[in-house]
């Protein structure tokens, strides 16, 4: 994972193959980069867009901030289904990778 960073809160579980057998190596995920786009759109709950870069290696895309009923919160990239339903495409799998995500996308958000 030559040019990768690996230090922060999240562990990832990687397999890499070493002389011939398997290992198991715990990382630690770090966001490495925050941009927010705030959104002012009359009649609508977004509030801004953002982009977040993960150890330097993958980039997740439009993550909305979105005033809801109490407050704003961030939601995931998602596509909408030919039932009319909405799937998301990314998502944090455990509650301390959202709260990081959270933190920092806000954080962001509240700077601009």
């Amino acid at each position: 994972m030559k040019g990768c960073d690996h230090p922060g809160n999240t562990f990832i579980k990687l397999k890499f193959k070493t002389f011939g057998k398997l290992e198991r190596k715990d990382y630690k995920m770090k966001i490495t980069n925050v941009e927010v786009k705030k959104v002012e759109k009359e009649g609508s709950k977004l509030r801004g867009i953002a982009n977040i870069t993960l150890d330097n290696c993958l980039a997740i895309h439009n993550i909305r901030i979105i005033e809801g009923n109490k407050g704003l919160f961030v939601a995931m990239p998602s596509r909408k289904t030919e039932e009319g339903k909405y799937v998301d495409l990314v998502h944090p799998i455990n509650s301390e990778t959202r709260e990081m995500f959270e933190e920092e996308i806000m954080a962001k958000y509240n700077e601009i």
